[in-house]
């Protein structure tokens, strides 16, 4: 499809498709990214994601809207944040366990990741809508992003994983240095600590998936662009093992997992590494036409760009997310990201999912449709339940 044809299907309503339902959510902006899933108290779907001109560009804010259960198309967007100078990323919603909605994202100048700050905001419904109260710092260094869900330690800590830029002074971020860690709060968020993971330059995105029994995976976007790592932890998430590779393939894109109701691991993610693909670009915000005259950043791991960020898969793990037997392409097609650009068609990506399983045995997932759209997949029980038997 092109842009064009993309934006006049943008209107929230869910239509059938193999397997399940679909649809394109509505916004008023040209460029829509880095969507995130999460169930409000009451039930209801909430995706946010970030949108504007591009990303990195001052215009770039997080948005959202909303799927009541029932309901056969999503609510407005609305706009969530409203910081004028940066490019604000990258949101998380959590749900406290007191019922209160928490905005998490990122906010940074230009292309310089290893100047963002993470912000927090409470979340409100507000009709057909969500609103966003007064927002603050998280106070957590410098150079700090998120992507994955935040989720509770046995004694309540709030658990939010970070990927820290680790700027290297007068020199530019190339994410050469980016190592994961875990942001703890033992006290709703008022006060953070950074718990560092081992072993684990240009593994980010960390998305931790409970196994039971205290014990806990987590499975991690490469910027080496080799293979999606996992590393787990055997005390609730207190401390983690170096992060490995899974038989899985990773494009240097971001990856989304959960475990499902029967016990499995499901991950949604692009199964292509820089072994496989010759396409590359110089850096992840090349098109911003920024002018920075300090010199990219020396050591560290060498990242891979422009890897093509297709199919969409969706892969299930029958042994806590070591390996992903089963799989089930949701969406294909080129998959080129050489452009960050979302008008002139040359972005054909299918990337950034977010993935959440429902109650009846299906999952939801969103993920960028050409960096136009957000698109939203709803798999049945059924489909989801025949993912292995006929692999």
């Amino acid at each position: 499809m092109t842009p064009e044809e993309i934006a006049q299907r943008m209107d929230g309503r869910l239509a059938d498709r193999d397997g399940g339902a679909a649809a394109f959510l509505p916004s008023p902006m040209v460029q829509n990214h880095a969507a995130f899933l999460a169930r409000l108290a009451d039930g209801t779907l909430a995706c946010a994601w970030f949108g504007g001109s591009l990303e990195g560009k001052s215009d770039i804010a997080i948005h959202a809207c909303l799927l009541d259960e029932g309901a056969t198309a999503w609510g407005p967007a609305a706009r969530l944040s409203h910081l004028d100078d940066r490019s604000e990323q990258n949101p998380v919603i959590f749900v406290a366990p007191d019922g209160r909605t928490w905005l998490f994202n990122t906010a940074q100048p230009a292309g310089n990741q290893d100047e963002s700050r993470v912000w927090q905001r409470e979340l409100v419904r507000d009709g057909d809508r969500l609103a966003a109260r007064d927002p603050r710092e998280t106070g957590l260094p410098p150079g700090t992003f998120i992507r994955g869900p935040l989720t509770l330690r046995d004694d309540g800590a709030w658990m939010l994983p970070l990927f820290l830029c680790n700027p290297r002074p007068g020199e530019r971020w190339t994410g050469a240095h980016d190592t994961a860690a875990m942001g703890v709060s033992r006290d709703e968020g008022a006060s953070w600590t950074v718990e560092p993971v081992p072993g684990s330059l240009g593994s980010v995105h960390m998305t931790p998936v409970p196994l039971g029994d205290n014990r806990l995976a987590a499975l991690y976007r490469r910027r080496q662009a080799d293979a999606v790592h996992r590393s787990h932890s055997d005390d609730g998430g207190r401390t983690w093992s170096a992060p490995a590779p899974t038989d899985i393939p990773n494009n240097n894109s971001s990856i989304c997992a959960a475990a499902l109701p029967d016990g499995r691991v499901a991950m949604v993610c692009n199964p292509i590494s820089a072994a496989t693909s010759t396409a590359r670009r110089a850096s992840l915000y090349d098109e911003l036409g920024e002018t920075d005259d300090r010199p990219d950043a020396q050591g560290g791991c060498q990242p891979v760009w422009g890897v093509e960020r297709a199919p969409l898969t969706l892969a299930i793990s029958d042994d806590g997310g070591r390996t992903f037997p089963h799989r089930l392409i949701v969406e294909d097609g080129p998959g080129t990201c050489l452009s960050n650009d979302s008008l002139d068609g040359r972005n054909q990506e299918l990337s950034y999912p977010a993935l959440l399983p429902r109650a009846d045995g299906g999952i939801d997932i969103a993920f960028t449709y050409h960096r136009r759209a957000i698109k939203h997949v709803r798999l049945s029980a059924d489909t989801v339940a025949r993912i292995g038997v006929n692999t």
